[in-house]
């Protein structure tokens, strides 16, 4: 009823333009620390949900640029939208800026539209892990490693000591069982329009131009240009984001019961944890 009474009100009184709301998803997939806001479920549930209760909206926007990260996390948001989707029977339009990678991609499945930039980096349907070896350089520097454990594999992989066969193929298996999980994914997610190349499932990425050929994903464009040619031009773009405190706007990380003493404890650890993930960009030229 007040909806059909603003269609006779003059100006912003009147007719309503239709909302999509949209969610930024972008960095590394992972857990947050004080200095370093990660993406996984907990930091974008809030606004997922949010988005999704808008119970005007043509459909819900993402908007995703991510070289990937933990398997676990990636696997969770993708689950929670297709959760959100179904319960608020909302059409999920992913747009991918520079990279939707790994994990990155997983989460894109979540889409039943995904839209990419000719030049977005698309694909990654791999597992990796990487470390160092140390034990040459604990020899060269006269140090000895002392380890006492209760359960003969609890040092599994320790860059401290010499790699092991059987652990390395423990591991393996381990990557094997993901991978397939993954592939699964994109299957009952792509099936319908995958191409029979060899190398979708390697670990390759291509351009977002390519990725179309493949059928990674649904076509090429932009978020603005897409949602006025679908919805109208009246539709209006809302971004949807968590809120931060007022101090955590300036000092990642610095809450007001910790403040400054506990962002400054952590600074060695966010180092460590920004060096990793612009390793992660990097593979991808960013």
């Amino acid at each position: 009823m007040l909806k059909k009474l603003r269609s006779y009100l003059p100006g912003k009184w009147g007719k309503v333009r239709p909302v999509v709301p949209v969610v930024r998803m972008s960095g590394a997939i992972g857990a947050a620390s004080p200095l370093k806001s990660g993406l996984n479920l907990s930091s974008v549930e809030d606004a997922l949900e949010t988005a999704f209760s808008f119970k005007e909206a043509p459909a819900v926007a993402l908007s995703i640029n991510s070289p990937g990260g933990s398997p676990v996390q990636s696997h969770l948001i993708f689950k929670r939208i297709r959760q959100l989707a179904d319960e608020n029977n909302k059409q999920v339009l992913v747009f991918v800026e520079d990279v939707a990678a790994s994990g990155g991609y997983m989460i894109a499945l979540a889409g039943d539209d995904i839209i990419v930039d000719p030049a977005s980096i698309i694909g990654s349907i791999g597992v990796v892990s990487a470390g160092f070896g140390f034990t040459e350089l604990l020899e060269k520097a006269g140090v000895q490693r002392r380890v006492y454990t209760s359960g003969e594999k609890k040092v599994t992989l320790d860059p401290f000591a010499p790699e092991v066969k059987e652990d390395i193929e423990h591991l393996k298996t381990l990557q094997h069982e993901i991978h397939e999980m993954f592939i699964d994914m994109v299957k009952s997610r792509r099936g319908d329009v995958l191409s029979d190349d060899d190398n979708l499932f390697s670990g390759l990425f291509w351009t977002g131009a390519k990725a179309r050929d493949l059928g990674l994903v649904d076509g090429l464009g932009d978020l603005h240009s897409t949602i006025h040619e679908r919805y109208g031009k009246e539709t209006k773009v809302k971004v949807v984001g968590t809120k931060k405190r007022f101090l955590g706007r300036f000092i990642p990380g610095a809450s007001l019961k910790g403040g400054l003493n506990e962002a400054a404890g952590t600074l060695p650890a966010a180092a460590l944890a920004t060096l990793e993930e612009k390793s992660l960009w990097a593979k991808f030229g960013l």
